[in-house]
């Protein structure tokens, strides 16, 4: 499902039910339902002025630095579009860096392309105008090809995956700070089910379109088929980065590599890491795949098997305010069949998109352009201390299960994140 319907729809993919298999998504808040009505669209930065945002730093003692390469996985045909013949994507590597100073440049939050395509699909559902936002200026604090600081050792590798139709970019802030905490972090775009994605050369391979009807059983049948095509995309995505890590090459990099990151991956320490329906695959993978240890899931409800059969491995699932097993079937039912290590936590004032760039990024654009339905994307939470907040629990999650560092953080509550609770 792309973005831009979800986002016009229900003000962002809810959670979803797999015990049907149906989907069960917040109601549409008025906002929401009006988000293509001329009152929200009309709202416009001041003439001449197009606004642009920054992320925060990330906190940890490295440096980080980025490379994007695209995938080409020629075993298997594209799993959304039959009558391409391989499966191609594009992902971005994010890692400890050595401090280059200004000698590399810093990788945009978009591609500009993507960005662009943003700007005229995208935004508008959300109550932004085409062209009063520069998608594309805003900074992310990685340097592109920045060599890898080896002092940071062999790295362990987090995968993670967007909500439905949103692209990978939608976790930089997550993730950038995983980064600089030690971690490879590998962020991937789902070719024709993300609503853009940029390859090399100027290409922009946008969602394929959806079904007229979105019926509740349609919308079923859409998160079970990019679901499948995401498990699939991610243990292929795992397949390069082993290879990495055994000092080869990812296939389609031309030589481009940057220094020090063959070898780097650590393929005993992996970790998932998902957001909406990115969480669910998470899930899966963690089930299905036996290199890959624990799991996180960002308020995302679970499609498919892993709903029943829960999983043996460590799992963390975080939610927004709204959200709880009693509201959510999937979210119970794979609770009480989860048997590994396992945590719920709860993030007070937060909604469906507070998992997402999206918290930190429609405020300020609010702040130009009038009208954004802030609240109905992101909650009332503080954005600044939700990224805190999420980045403290994921990286204490993935510190005690990948890298055996112990945290109190699970097992009471914390006074500096009093919004969090931790619901047993």
């Amino acid at each position: 499902m792309s973005f831009r319907t979800i986002a016009a729809a229900v003000a962002g993919l809810a959670l979803a039910t797999a015990a049907a298999p149906a989907t069960a998504a917040a109601p549409a808040t008025p906002a929401a339902r009006s988000a293509t009505a001329p009152a929200v669209l009309a709202g416009q930065a001041p003439a001449g002025h197009r606004v642009t945002m920054a992320l925060p730093a990330p906190t940890g003692p490295y440096p980080v630095g980025t490379f994007a390469v695209r995938l080409v996985d020629r075993s298997r045909p594209d799993p959304l579009v039959r009558s391409e013949p391989y499966r191609e994507l594009m992902v971005s590597l994010w890692y400890p860096a050595e401090d280059t100073g200004r000698a590399l440049p810093v990788a945009p939050h978009m591609a500009p392309l993507a960005a662009a395509d943003w700007d005229r699909r995208s935004a508008p559902p959300m109550g932004i105008a085409t062209g009063a936002v520069d998608w594309a200026a805003t900074p992310t604090h990685a340097r592109v090809g920045a060599p890898v600081d080896r002092r940071a050792g062999r790295l362990p590798v987090v995968l993670f995956g967007s909500g439905d139709g949103g692209p990978r970019t939608l976790g930089t802030a997550l993730v950038e700070d995983l980064a600089s905490r030690g971690y490879l972090v590998v962020t991937v775009d789902h070719t024709y089910e993300a609503d853009q994605v940029e390859f090399p050369g100027g290409r922009v391979v946008r969602a394929a379109p959806l079904p007229k009807k979105l019926t509740p059983r349609v919308i079923a049948k859409l998160l079970a088929r990019h679901s499948r095509a995401r498990l699939a995309d991610m243990r292929s995505v795992l397949d390069k980065i082993t290879e990495l890590g055994r000092g080869h090459g990812l296939g389609e990099e031309a030589g481009q590599l940057p220094a020090g990151l063959r070898g780097a991956p650590d393929l005993s320490r992996v970790g998932v890491l998902g957001q909406s329906l990115g969480g669910s695959v998470a899930a899966q993978l963690v089930h299905d795949d036996r290199r890959v240890d624990a799991g996180v899931n960002l308020d995302g409800g679970y499609v498919g098997r892993v709903a029943e059969t829960g999983v043996a491995k460590p799992f963390l699932q975080i939610a927004a305010e709204a959200h709880t097993r009693a509201s959510e079937p999937s979210w119970k039912s794979f609770w009480d069949a989860s048997t590994g290590w396992k945590r719920e936590l709860r993030l007070a004032g937060a909604a469906h998109g507070s998992f997402t760039d999206l918290q930190v990024m429609l405020p300020q654009i609010a702040a130009a352009v009038p009208k954004v339905p802030v609240a109905d994307f992101v909650g009332t939470v503080d954005p600044g201390r939700s990224v805190s907040a999420q980045r403290a629990y994921v990286a204490a999650f993935f510190d005690l299960h990948l890298n055996r560092r112990s945290s109190r953080l699970f097992d009471t509550p914390d006074a500096r994140f009093p919004e969090v609770s931790l619901i047993p």
